[in-house]
């Protein structure tokens, strides 16, 4: 099972006093999720949004409670799904 996960730009966005991230994340060979690296220190919110062509048979979910550690935000997939993420924090 792997899963990967790949900020688009190497440092976040300063957005006021906060911080804003993107990126990808893939799951293949089964995999169900993983950790997301955001580049922020805390993470306030993360947004999955899934991609492809097939309808998934469950939402994607944040397995943390916010405020969470910025560099292993946990999320939980259908097995194989692949998406984008969007990060706010500091």
């Amino acid at each position: 099972m792997v899963f990967t996960s790949t900020p688009i730009e190497s440092q976040p966005h300063v957005v006021g006093d906060r911080k804003s991230n993107y990126g990808t994340y893939v799951n293949d060979s089964g995999s169900t999720g993983g950790d997301i690296d955001t580049g922020m220190k805390v993470c306030q919110t993360l947004i999955l949004q899934p991609v492809g062509a097939a309808v998934g048979a469950n939402v994607p979910k944040v397995n943390e409670t916010f405020p969470a550690d910025g560099d292993a935000v946990t999320i939980v997939t259908d097995a194989d799904e692949s998406g984008i993420w969007i990060a706010q924090g500091y």
